[in-house]
């Protein structure tokens, strides 16, 4: 019996059944042979059977205790599995938390951020001296620079919890790069460090490139932001290498070099070392946290190309990687301002209607709204909306979507609901600060037609007064 007990209960109840029974064997036997004659056969027959009773009864106990033993074994991984699941439960939890969090984060950021942006914009319109247009420059850069960082939280959180897939858009490097590269600028002058970035190309490029843009700024916001972070004196060098390319492709190298605290070899052995089996836990510790590093390997991978380091000790580090894009056509013909050309072909104001409950964003979008040629009525919730829409005609609805009494799902549906929509089919953009996939779906749902994030992009802004101007139906 030296194999594993399914209870110490159990055990000692087969053990004193397979005694008694082995008794109670041996006291019939023995009475048996007491009133036996002398027949040694029949002793012989006996005992045979004595041997074979006692092996039978062995083998049952056996196959007893198995089973009993295989029914513990069961309810035990059931009992695991029990827990496991638990576990999970517990931690898919945290998870929805995280998300939770991060979601109320964004907004709650993003509201004063869009204030913020807002009022230094309106403030560059009034008439400033060079050192105040300076400073409210400064000013402006640095909100970007804190929407960038809570963006890059985002962006790194999501892609962690999802498979994410690439979203190819048209790209002018120099064009959509630049305006990046002015944010992080201030932020290396900050710290009093040299900053500078360069294009290199062999000649003005006649096309554009196909790439996931969001994805390759995300990387170099990861890669800069550490690059200064570590970088206590001396130069940050961003340099886009695009001197290579066929037919249908060009090869793009992006290049980080600072004069940071740097690797030793052992650490840069370890990080490619790790990163070439796909394991980048290295990584993540590397530097408190890496400031997205592993995510930056990951997302490079994922569009094709391998981050890569040199580093001495003390010294410096360089961090680059090469992307494969394709080559489109350069449809950038049109430089004017098609908002403004739009608006200003109308014999009457283009008529919007705002509904917005933070007074300071009111401002900031009223102003944004009328720097585009358009009449703007605003209302402090989805309630007033819905009355206001039904006695007076406007062109097109900004609705926020978290507003009292009334938000701006409901208001919505009701305003769809209306024999007036049937007929005017008015457009209404969902504006919002928490701007999550999951809230621009919802928001979809609830019947809007498109969605704007805060802060307000004045660029998104015209695209969207372009889209949906009365032109378009006429």
């Amino acid at each position: 019996m030296m194999f594993l007990s399914p209870s110490s209960k159990f055990s000692k109840r087969i053990i004193g059944l397979f005694f008694l029974a082995l008794v109670a064997i041996c006291v019939i036997f023995y009475l048996l042979y007491s009133y036996m004659d002398e027949n040694r056969d029949l002793y012989v027959i006996a005992t045979f059977l004595l041997v074979v009773v006692c092996i039978l009864l062995i083998a049952v106990v056996y196959l007893l205790w198995n089973k009993a033993h295989d029914g513990y074994i069961k309810s035990e991984l059931i009992d695991e599995i029990n827990k496991l699941e638990k576990s999970l439960e517990k931690a898919n939890l945290l998870v929805d938390h995280k998300s939770v969090y991060l979601a109320n984060m964004s907004h709650e950021i993003r509201i004063p951020l869009n204030a913020v942006l807002g009022m230094l914009n309106m403030l560059k319109k009034t008439n400033l001296d060079s050192d105040q247009m300076a400073e409210v420059e400064i000013a402006q850069y640095s909100s970007e620079h804190l929407l960038q960082l809570v963006n890059m939280i985002l962006d790194n959180a999501k892609f962690e919890q999802d498979n994410t897939n690439l979203n190819l858009v048209v790209i002018d490097l120099e064009s959509d790069l630049s305006k990046l590269f002015k944010v992080l600028e201030y932020q290396a002058w900050d710290k009093n460090l040299e900053f500078e970035f360069k294009f290199l190309s062999e000649k003005k490029p006649k096309f554009l490139l196909l790439g996931d843009l969001s994805r390759i700024q995300q990387v170099l916001i990861n890669l800069v932001n550490n690059a200064i972070k570590f970088t206590h004196s001396g130069k940050i060098s961003i340099t886009i290498h695009q001197t290579v390319s066929n037919d249908d492709n060009q090869i793009v190298t992006f290049y980080i070099k600072d004069t940071g605290v740097g690797l030793s070899p052992f650490e840069v052995k370890k990080i490619f070392k790790t990163s070439k089996s796909d394991d980048v836990s290295t990584m993540q510790h590397y530097r408190g946290g890496g400031m997205g590093l592993s995510i930056s390997y990951k997302l490079v991978k994922l569009m094709g190309g391998e981050l890569e380091v040199e580093s001495k000790e003390n010294e410096g580090s360089i961090f680059y990687f090469s992307l494969q894009l394709k080559k489109t056509l350069n449809l950038k013909t049109d430089t004017k301002d098609p908002a403004v050309d739009l608006l200003n072909k109308f014999d009457y104001k283009f008529s919007v209607l705002v509904a917005e409950d933070n007074k300071i964003n009111q401002k900031v979008i009223k102003f944004l709204l009328e720097q585009q040629g358009a009449d703007c009525t605003l209302v402090r919730n989805g309630l007033e909306a819905v009355k206001l829409y039904s006695v007076l005609d406007f062109d097109l609805i900004f609705m926020d979507i978290y507003m009292p009494e009334m938000d701006g799902y409901e208001a919505t549906r009701t305003i769809k609901a209306t024999d007036k929509y049937a007929r005017t089919l008015t457009p209404i953009i969902a504006v919002s600060a928490s701007a999550f996939e999951a809230d621009i779906e919802k928001a979809k749902l609830s019947g809007v037609d498109d969605f704007l994030a805060k802060p307000i992009e004045t660029d998104r802004l015209k695209e969207l007064l372009v889209k949906y101007s009365p032109q378009k139906s006429v």
